[in-house]
């Protein structure tokens, strides 16, 4: 029998601690090996217990999650779920976590109806379990966006997709595009108040100009479009003009927004001129839709498995024959930009 994923849940509530113990036990292949009420307490079970993941909430007395974070990742990286709060400043303090290495997040616990408790505790488990598995990836440096040849015309659309560890990779691709970069599109499994904090965020960090996608917003080179939490993002064609298309029909693999949905909306509208980029997540979201950016004449670009922190849906992609190049995380805005120039020369 494997063994078992060892947690330990730090956080200030006890409620919270139970809630999230009872949680995590109900299955075989989890076990809480403790719980802290603090990041000083939790730092002593860490080296007592030895936990393979750690649930560790935003907020907290004493010593902030995000400062215990930064600690924990400079002197024993290990994997971390945060647990936070669905608020602004939840969010924002959940990102700058997710920058610093937190593998991925889960909002709060609530006793709330049945149907939705049953969903977070399968979404926690999950989340749990991928972290498991985890690669853990340094921290994105912070420096000057590369250069590359001349962009003059807005014929590319790049799309790019991600999940678990995609908040991290796609700030490290955006940091590194040419200021004249093809307008581009983005699909990060976000939920509703996160995406607007993510886009800011990453705005401050970038030579193009990062925004929340509105519906019917004209798609400009220079600019990139965050699909916001809980809608699904496409892209239409009206004449020689793309346009960012905004709905809220029904999850597609059980997100909204869809990787699938805003890579079969590319393939479909814009074709040959598309790249389609898929990054870091669980599961296969967006491998079906890079293959029809492919199948309809366009690049299309996977992040390979070393550089991933979880090769799900990048993975699936490969299996399938959807990708062209399977690339590190750091040379895939070099090959986005070499596209685009390439196309501007005829090549």
């Amino acid at each position: 029998m494997a063994e078992k994923i060892r947690v330990l849940v730090v956080d200030d509530s006890a409620l919270i601690r139970q809630m999230l113990t009872e949680m995590l036990d109900r299955f075989p292949d989890i076990e809480v090996v403790g719980a802290a009420h603090d990041p000083y307490d939790a730092r002593e079970k860490i080296k007592a217990l030895e936990p393979d993941v750690l649930t560790l909430d935003v907020e907290m007395p004493r010593m902030d999650g995000i400062t215990f974070l930064r600690n924990l990742m400079r002197l024993r990286p290990m994997p971390v779920v945060m647990v936070s709060s669905l608020t602004e400043d939840g969010a924002e303090e959940t990102l700058e976590a997710l920058s610093l290495g937190a593998v991925d997040f889960v909002t709060k616990p609530h006793l709330d109806q049945s149907r939705a408790f049953d969903a977070y505790v399968d979404e926690i488990v999950e989340k749990v379990r991928a972290a498991a598995k985890a690669t853990l990836r340094p921290v994105a440096r912070k420096g000057p966006p590369r250069q590359s040849a001349p962009i003059r015309t807005t014929e590319r659309v790049v799309a790019i997709g991600a999940s678990t560890g995609g908040i991290q990779a796609i700030q490290e691709v955006l940091m590194a595009l040419a200021p004249n970069a093809p307008g581009t599109v983005i699909a990060q499994h976000i939920p509703g108040g996160f995406s607007a904090a993510f886009a800011q965020r990453v705005d401050g960090l970038c030579a193009v100009n990062v925004a929340e996608a509105e519906d019917g917003q004209r798609i400009l080179p220079g600019h990139v479009y965050v699909a916001p939490g809980g809608w699904h993002l496409r892209v239409r064609r009206d004449g020689a003009r793309y346009l960012c298309a905004l709905a809220q029909d029904a999850p597609v693999n059980r997100h909204r927004p869809s990787v699938d949905v805003l890579f079969h909306s590319v393939a479909e509208q814009v074709g040959r001129s598309a790249v389609g980029v898929l990054l870091t997540g669980m599961g296969a979201d967006g491998a079906k839709g890079l293959g029809a950016i492919r199948a309809a004449g366009g690049r299309t670009i996977a992040q390979d498995q070393e550089s991933s922190v979880v090769w799900g849906m990048p993975g699936e992609a490969v299996k399938m024959g959807a990708a062209e190049q399977v690339l590190p995380l750091d040379e895939i805005a070099a090959a986005v930009q070499d596209v685009a120039a390439a196309s501007n020369t005829g090549g």
